[in-house]
């Protein structure tokens, strides 16, 4: 492990260890009941700035959006990346944004954590209950209404056992409500969600004309993740094989990294551009997209493009593509064959 990489796990080891007590979300039993009409500002905490924990809080946005109609959404995030995300998204009001190097940028940094304190909000939610950051937002924030997400370690899990990452939050913040007698109907968590425009889809359309026949589908492919996530050029060389031997009736697209680099050494027709809403609408053109664990495979899936995500070291059932038909496989656990089966149920 690399010094710096060692030292960013100490750390936050640390931190976890000196906020897990910062608070807690349980109900004052003093408390009168919630209604919807008491909740007009909402802040959501995901002090991070990786493409797909940004993408991962899409369907807690659009699940407070629908429990609190008139309600406004402020974000406390991290990085420049967050209102490219969030552009189409009505209900998000301010972006409040960490810098990433909060020692260069002093100033700005101390900014942000004040403007939580200045701004009155109803309710404040922590997305990841271990977040050492995201609880320390929530408890410094000005707020009636506090959800850290997690109690001494402890996670509601739905009623199905969920562990998903994105769901967790929703599964909270219901929870938390149902404590102050907020009536809840019954429906689906939301899926990831970019809510892409017909004219952005269009655009993708034509951007996917200049790169193959669009007289026959298309199914995309992301071949690079980081780290150990990464499948080594030999392996995505015998599946993408594989793929174009029972599906030559289809094209084959790589969306390519920021790295500019090819599992498949660039051969297929590929795509990259630094408009993460082009890339999406590209995608959302094509049949099926297939890629590790990453942030472009959330954003496949916030397209609304049937997913196949490939696992082999991260927790499937914490990140799994979910909504659209799409799927999951541990590639150390099932043969190709059964890859194969599963991507030609969902073509079908």
């Amino acid at each position: 492990m690399k010094v710096s990489k060692r030292i960013n796990v100490i750390r936050g080891n640390l931190m976890r260890s000196l906020t897990k007590n910062v608070a807690s979300s349980k109900k004052n039993k003093h408390a009168q009941p919630l209604y919807q009409d008491d909740i007009k500002r909402v802040l959501i905490c995901r002090p991070n700035h990786r493409l797909g924990n940004l993408l991962l809080i899409t369907p807690l946005v659009q699940e407070v959006s629908t429990l609190f109609p008139n309600c406004k959404i402020d974000l406390f995030v991290k990085g420049g990346i967050t209102p490219t995300v969030f552009q189409n998204e009505r209900a998000v009001d301010k972006i409040i944004q960490l810098p990433r190097k909060p020692f260069k940028n002093l100033l700005r940094y101390i900014y942000c954590w004040f403007a939580i304190k200045k701004r009155r909000y109803d309710m404040t939610i922590n997305v990841v209950g271990d977040s050492s950051s995201g609880r320390l937002s929530t408890r410094f924030s000005n707020a009636k209404h506090k959800i850290y997400g997690a109690d001494d370690n402890e996670q509601s899990l739905g009623e199905k056992g969920d562990e998903h990452i994105a769901k967790q939050p929703i599964y909270n913040l219901r929870d938390y409500l149902r404590d102050f007698g907020f009536e809840l109907k019954d429906q689906p968590i939301p899926s990831l969600n970019l809510k892409l425009s017909d004219r952005e889809i269009s655009k993708g359309a034509e951007l996917l004309s200049e790169l193959v026949d669009t007289n026959k589908k298309t199914i995309s492919i992301f071949t690079f993740a980081t780290g150990d996530k990464c499948y080594s050029v030999e392996w995505w060389t015998t599946f993408y094989n594989r793929l174009k031997q029972d599906y030559p009736n289809y094209n084959f697209v790589e969306i390519l990294p920021v790295e500019n680099v090819s599992q498949i050494n660039f051969d297929a027709p590929s795509f990259y551009s630094h408009d993460i809403r082009d890339m999406a609408a590209v995608i959302a053109n094509t049949s099926l997209f297939i890629g590790a664990d990453s942030g472009i495979m959330h954003l496949a899936v916030a397209s609304q493009t049937p997913t196949v995500g490939l696992f082999s070291i991260t927790d499937s059932k914490k990140y799994e593509p979910y909504g659209n038909k799409s799927i999951a496989i541990n590639t150390k656990k099932a043969p190709i064959d059964e890859w194969m089966q599963a991507i030609g149920k969902i073509l079908k």
